[in-house]
């Protein structure tokens, strides 16, 4: 299967998701920024099956988390650092000091608007 074949087509394509959970990791990887694309709202039914899968590429997923975090999509972020962030092992998450940092402390105008502080703090405080 071509792996944009596997890219879930709407919030309720359960059945895409069903079939990464049956793959490699090696064969989802080429995906991946589009999969995040389904943590946009965690509310969507596919979210946290999607979540339950890129949470296993760990370390990998940290560019992608990054870019994310240069958008000014606020409400993406919050459903992120919420979700799949809170999930990953300090290890991974001080890679993401800067980038929280930065949420915290010089918060964009998305940022405040989704009121961050507190997750962030909580992050932090793990690292």
């Amino acid at each position: 299967m071509n792996p944009s074949e596997l890219i879930p087509q709407n919030k309720h394509d359960h059945e895409r998701v069903n079939i990464l959970r049956t793959l490699e990791l090696i064969e989802i990887k080429p995906i991946l920024p589009d999969l995040l694309v389904w943590l946009q709202d965690a509310n969507w039914p596919i979210a946290q099956g999607v979540e339950d899968i890129v949470i296993n590429f760990q370390d990998e997923l940290i560019p992608y988390v990054k870019d994310i975090f240069q958008t000014n999509d606020g409400t993406w972020k919050y459903f992120l650092l919420h979700g799949l962030i809170k999930r990953l092992p300090d290890r991974v998450l001080i890679l993401l000091k800067p980038d929280l940092e930065r949420m915290k402390n010089t918060p964009t105008p998305d940022e405040e608007y989704e009121e961050l502080e507190d997750v962030l703090t909580e992050l932090l405080l793990r690292i």
